[in-house]
């Protein structure tokens, strides 16, 4: 008699999620569930050479073996480098403190 699993597999789009619930056989990858889920068919912007993987928001290898009611995540590229956002909006932000402007002072 063989073991199963059940888990979710997620994939977060911008305005929605697709998640697949399956079941597998104990011992089953991340790569396999998300092989077996059918959203790299539904998905072919998902390349599991780029997206990173997780589980419950921790980052694992494909090759993780899964534990029963694991939830897969398929993550998105990022479209801009949260580092350089930051720096970008610290930079405008003294460039709006340095100018003073017309403000009366305060009484």
């Amino acid at each position: 008699m063989t073991v199963r699993i059940h888990v979710q597999v997620a994939y977060a789009l911008p305005d929605r999620q697709d998640i697949v619930t399956i079941e597998l056989p104990e011992g089953a990858s991340v790569q396999q569930a998300v092989e077996a889920s059918g959203l790299l068919q539904k998905h072919p912007e998902i390349d599991l050479s780029r997206n990173k993987l997780g589980i419950f928001a921790k980052l694992v290898k494909a090759d993780q073996v899964l534990r029963d009611r694991d939830r897969v995540e398929i993550y998105r590229a990022l479209i801009a480098d949260p580092k350089e956002v930051r720096r970008q909006r610290a930079a405008e932000g003294k460039v709006l403190k340095k100018g003073g402007g017309d403000a009366e002072p305060a009484v």
